[in-house]
């Protein structure tokens, strides 16, 4: 089975310094994080900000060769990862037939962003590399005091700070501000 994704977002990791691309599963609330080159996490990222860079891209190329060749890509798949290692296939239709081309998830998902084609992970890849939203993780949470709570998010607070990992920085300080909100009420 194939889970549709779409991507969130291209991030610098700050603690590795290299770049992710996330891919978002809407409907089961799961995130893939895949590691990509930099040149791809430009080629994405200007994609995603509908920024059109003075000369092609070498995705644009593709696009363009596809283009004018009279193919499409239907779809992309994230279909497998082993050792570390993901990998994609690119379907590519043209006069009703098509072909399955073995490809880098990054240059994937950069030609499907300009191709406009969907975008899937297979469920095995989900199922041993997404990160989930879960409700034990949230009941783990309800079962910490709130001045213990209070305290452990302080402290990853400063350390994503350190780690220059802003996003997350954000978040924690939204927690805090909700917690301790909830500790005046009560």
């Amino acid at each position: 089975m194939i889970i549709a994704v779409r991507v969130e977002k291209v991030t610098l990791d700050t603690s590795t310094n290299r770049f992710v691309v996330i891919l978002r599963d809407d409907i089961n609330k799961r995130w893939l994080p895949i590691v990509v080159g930099s040149a791809e996490a430009q080629a994405i990222a200007l994609q995603l900000e509908n920024i059109e860079p003075p000369r092609p891209l070498t995705h644009d190329l593709m696009k363009n060769l596809l283009d004018t060749s009279g193919k499409r890509v239907t779809r992309i798949i994230v279909n497998d990862l082993r050792e570390n290692t993901y990998y994609a296939m690119i379907s590519i239709a043209e006069d009703g037939h098509s072909k399955d081309v073995d490809a880098r998830p990054s240059d994937a998902i950069a030609l499907a962003l300009r191709m406009q084609a969907p975008i899937f992970v297979d469920e095995e890849v989900m199922r041993k590399a997404a990160i989930r939203e879960t409700d034990e993780e949230e009941a783990e949470l309800e079962e910490k005091s709130p001045i213990t709570e209070l305290d452990e998010l302080n402290t990853n607070l400063e350390k994503a700070v350190q780690d220059e990992r802003f996003e997350e920085a954000a978040r924690l300080r939204d927690k805090i501000r909700e917690l301790k909100k909830d500790i005046d009420k009560n």
